[in-house]
């Protein structure tokens, strides 16, 4: 076999640069994917109930970079969707991120925009230089907020206190001093009227771009002609782990269907502090599907024994990234894209966007 490009993985990057190789450059691609379908962990499909299940979780499309939505509207139409998500607390369900109305419901108060801000200042631990994820609430919020709704909640996710995790991974949930109940603020928001997958399909309709899955690339890649790799997999397996494994978070999902219309007030709910799972997702309320007395819901339990998600971000791993970092600067036909091979956190539109940035400036430049 002989292609100019061969991408290893289908998920959202591998897919968007395919995409644009064979659209743009009219080029030849042979894509690698060792699960059984495309679409990496936005991966959709429907049960037998016909309800529309997210396999590897809830996935919600937010974004602020028009170019993002504007190309992904090329391969679906959207639903109009903002997401509000319900952490259960002290027998309450409050919203996330916190707001106004976080604190008032929690705490039985009835602060206005002054009055919790007041409110926070109060409550909030000095700390000198924020060096964890812990420091970053404690510091913004205060030390009961903390075992509230993020302590418990932080070790269920990753498997170690938030004291050990890098603040760039709380810094993500914002504080709000207004009622905005969203979790997300972002311009565009929506989901893909036929699912993820059938974007996906979409995505890959051109007969330049060339499909083989449950395949290990490395079983048959020195059989393959090509110019250029675009590895999206884990990156220490790419080097067969020279430097050591790196750790890559997991989540294990149980779904469960009921013969109801309804089975909670919104889409996600949190349970920081009870059982084992870390959320509820019920899907009829992401994808707005009107299925009568029947609904579907999903538990997530995070481990380290399933498909990787998420690289894991404490200082031990990203120091031993590092020394992959080096080698993969040096390579000259290999590009690497996406969170396992950039082992990075990055949401869905800026996997998009990186994908599309590394078109532009890596191979359409070149």
């Amino acid at each position: 076999m002989k292609y100019k490009y061969v991408i290893v993985g289908a998920g959202l990057s591998g897919l968007t640069i395919a995409e644009q190789i064979a659209n743009n450059l009219n080029e030849k691609i042979l894509i690698i994917e060792k699960r059984s379908h495309i679409g990496g962990n936005v991966y959709d499909s429907y049960n037998e109930d016909n309800i529309l299940i997210q396999n590897y979780g809830p996935h919600i499309f937010h974004t602020n970079e028009k170019q993002v939505y504007d190309y992904l509207s090329n391969f679906t139409k959207w639903i109009p969707y903002e997401h509000r998500v319900l952490s259960s607390v002290d027998n309450k369900l409050v919203p996330m991120p916190i707001c106004i109305d976080t604190i008032n419901q929690l705490y039985n108060l009835d602060l206005d925009e002054v009055g919790m801000k007041d409110w926070i200042e109060k409550e909030k631990v000095p700390i000198k230089e924020i060096k964890s994820s812990e420091d970053v609430v404690l510091a913004n919020a205060g030390e009961d907020i903390y075992n509230k709704l993020f302590k418990n909640y932080t070790e269920k996710q990753w498997g170690t206190s938030a004291a050990n995790l890098s603040p760039s991974v709380i810094s993500r949930i914002p504080f709000r001093f207004n009622h905005d109940t969203r979790y997300f603020e972002d311009k565009y928001q929506g989901m893909p009227k036929g699912g993820y997958t059938a974007m996906c399909d979409k995505m890959v309709e051109s007969d330049k771009i060339k499909i083989i899955l449950n395949t290990d690339y490395k079983d048959i890649i020195d059989d393959i002609e090509y110019e250029t790799l675009i590895y999206t997999g884990p990156i220490d397996y790419y080097y067969d782990y020279k430097y050591g494994k790196l750790l890559y978070r997991s989540l294990r999902f149980e779904t469960e269907t009921y013969d109801q219309d309804s089975y909670q007030e919104v889409a996600v709910i949190n349970y920081p502090n009870d059982y084992d799972f870390t959320r509820i997702t019920e899907f009829k309320k992401l994808t707005s599907q009107e299925i009568p007395n029947k609904t579907t819901i999903m538990k997530e339990y995070p481990g380290f024994d399933d498909e990787p998600c998420y690289p894991y971000p404490t200082q031990e791993y990203l120091d031993k990234f590092e020394e992959y970092k080096k080698d993969m600067d040096k390579e000259n036909n290999t590009i690497f894209l996406g969170r396992l091979a950039q082992y990075k956190y990055l949401n869905m539109d800026l996997i998009v966007k990186n994908a599309l940035d590394i078109f532009q400036n890596k191979i359409k430049g070149d």
